[in-house]
């Protein structure tokens, strides 16, 4: 027997069978089983999401010779000849080639007689929409008072062009869109079937290329395994596809949050090596953003619908609302003028500058700057590496990894230092009951030290400050954490900084130890990023070792989120204790919402 293709070979037969259209099917059963039949259905939708489909089955259902029902025999000989499409009963007719008055006059006059064999003669006009005016207004009369034994099943993808006469005389049915997460499921349970392997990776590729069709995914499957010879990888659907890897809209984003112009232009540089299409990219782009803008405002509302949920909350903790926003905005009227550049990349980098122009000169962005708020959140490019498993084999080969590791300052034998306690915090009470609060939070992460805590953390100093010693070796006199609010660091880069703490300082070389739940970060770009900070602060080549393991001490995030949560305790205090809050409560019985009280500066004075 000749090959079958999937989309044929994988029709629905009945409606348990069918994929999705749940409100479409409930309707329909529930006509079948109560005898509440219509004489006219409209199916609309876009192609490939099921309209004939459910067309061929309701004609089963209608004239299956166990009598009308919800659950068709699939045996009989209706059924089979409905299937086999050989049914003398169910005339299919595509309206596309036949729009003429006399073809639609010539189907009219034949509308009278008896079905054959049949209990109902059907007929099935596919892109009913095609059909001229004349042919419409013919059919008026007939639509709206058929004989008993008539059906008529329409479908088509623009329900717009029908005329409103006709609409009103059908029952009419809005098919929705496959969601890429359900077809994606639904190719998982089909190709073990037919012993093809697959990466999730492409499976998600096929899903997102669908576009909510089924009809289409199937098709892309059978292309993808010729294509792949039985194996499907997501480096060659994406070959196929000619698309480029979803991962590179994240690199660029990352390298809008980080105000970092070089790496931007770079990555676009090595996107146009694929001859991209700039309008797609920049729809991809959109996407994005507007998933980051959803993560933002309602985090649960971001599903794993399209693969990448976990980059897409990584993302929304590293780039700000107001970023977000102004990039989504700067690259939607870019896209409109995108045809008028002189050409589609130039075009497009010009998108990609004027957000990152916007970004640099906004001083109240809260991620993204230099000196900006530290995250400490899993952020892009760790993920992206993990992800893409490109860098996996070579993290495990170059990442250095210790059981143990106290982050100690050592200093030279002999060098004087001298200890300076930090002040403590004057909102002991209002901290103790905060950090005790925030105590559960995300498992994996250090806990939240408490006032004793910041107490007990000192800092070194040495008479040479910063400068090179007479062995040429760098001293530092300060902790990490006030280095690196001196360094002009963003973006990842600046997250996997502030979740290091400085452990040693040899031979020019400054060995930071990261947190081992925060792995992910590590990436040898960001060292020699770290490197270069460095060497431009202290005025000499400075190299940076990272080391992954235990950390003991506090690090820069920990304390920037300790600091902040001190603020906002305070900022809760004030509101509690005012006079005019107080008398307020008592005189209508209110209570305070603590999420809604923020600091307005950083003593703590709220809003």
């Amino acid at each position: 027997m000749s090959y079958q293709v999937l989309a044929r070979k994988y029709r629905p037969s009945t409606f348990a069978e069918l994929e999705g259209q749940e409100h479409v099917l409930r309707a329909l059963i529930n006509a079948l089983e109560n005898n509440r039949l219509h004489h006219a259905y409209l199916f609309a939708g876009t192609r490939g999401v099921g309209k004939t489909t459910i067309a061929r089955i309701l004609a089963k259902c209608l004239n299956c010779e166990a009598g009308v029902t919800a659950t068709p025999c699939g045996e009989c000989a209706t059924c089979q000849e409905i299937t086999q499409g050989r049914c003398v009963d169910l005339i299919e007719i595509d309206a596309a080639s036949r729009t003429g008055v006399d073809d639609m006059r010539e189907l009219l006059d034949n509308v009278q007689y008896m079905p054959t064999c049949s209990r109902f003669k059907i007929y099935l006009i596919d892109e009913v929409h095609m059909l001229s005016k004349s042919s419409f207004n013919a059919m008026l009369k007939t639509l709206e008072e058929p004989p008993e034994h008539v059906k008529f099943l329409f479908a088509t993808t623009d329900p717009k062009k029908l005329p409103v006469t006709v609409l009103s005389r059908c029952l009419q049915f809005n098919l929705k869109n496959l969601s890429p997460e359900r077809i994606v499921g639904y190719l998982e349970q089909l190709l073990p079937k037919e012993e093809i392997k697959f990466e999730s990776s492409a499976l998600w590729q096929i899903g997102r290329a669908a576009d909510g069709s089924m009809r289409d995914a199937l098709s892309l499957t059978d292309q993808a395994i010729s294509y792949s010879d039985n194996f499907l990888t997501g480096d060659s659907v994406q070959s196929m596809l000619g698309n480029i890897d979803q991962r590179e809209v994240y690199e660029i984003i990352d390298a809008l949050v980080a105000e970092d112009g070089e790496r931007l232009l770079t990555k676009v540089e090595e996107i146009a090596q694929f001859a991209p299409v700039y309008t797609s990219l920049l729809d991809d782009l959109l996407a994005v953003l507007h998933r980051i803008a959803v993560a933002h405002a309602v985090p649960e509302g971001i599903d794993n619908s399209q693969g990448d949920r976990e980059l897409v909350m990584a993302v929304a903790n590293s780039i700000s609302r107001e970023d977000a926003q102004l990039f989504y905005q700067i690259g939607l009227i870019g896209k409109r003028d995108l045809p008028l550049a002189p050409d589609a990349r130039s075009g497009f980098e010009m998108v990609l500058l004027r957000m990152l122009a916007f970004t640099m000169t906004d001083g109240q962005s809260s991620s993204g700057n230099s000196g900006g708020k530290v995250s400490g959140e899993s952020p892009v490019a760790g993920l992206l590496a993990r992800i893409g498993g490109k860098e996996e084999e070579s993290r495990s080969a170059d990442m250095p990894k210790i059981e143990k590791a106290d982050a100690i300052v050592n200093v030279e034998k002999g060098t004087p230092v001298k200890r300076a306690s930090v002040e403590s915090t004057p909102t002991q009470s209002a901290l103790a009951q905060t950090s005790s609060t925030q105590s559960s939070s995300t498992s994996g992460d250090p806990e939240v030290p408490t006032s004793n805590d910041l107490a007990s953390m000192e800092s070194l100093e040495v008479p040479t400050g910063g400068n090179p010693d007479a062995t040429g070796e760098i001293v530092f006199s300060e902790n990490w954490h006030s280095i690196l609010s001196r360094l002009k660091l963003s973006g990842v880069t600046q997250t996997l900084a502030a979740n290091c703490t400085l452990s040693r300082c040899e031979n020019s070389c400054y060995y930071l130890l990261l947190n081992e739940h925060h792995a992910t970060l590590w990436n040898k770009t960001h060292e020699g990023r770290i490197s270069h900070a460095l060497t431009v602060m202290f005025g000499r080549e400075i190299s940076v070792s990272i080391e992954v393991g235990i950390v003991e001490t506090i690090t820069p995030a920990e304390l920037d989120r300790h600091q902040q949560q001190e603020i906002q305790a305070k900022a809760v205090k004030t509101i509690e204790e005012d006079t005019n809050v107080q008398e307020l409560i008592r005189n209508f019985n209110g209570t305070i919402d603590r999420d809604s009280i923020s600091p307005v500066n950083q003593t703590g004075d709220s809003q």
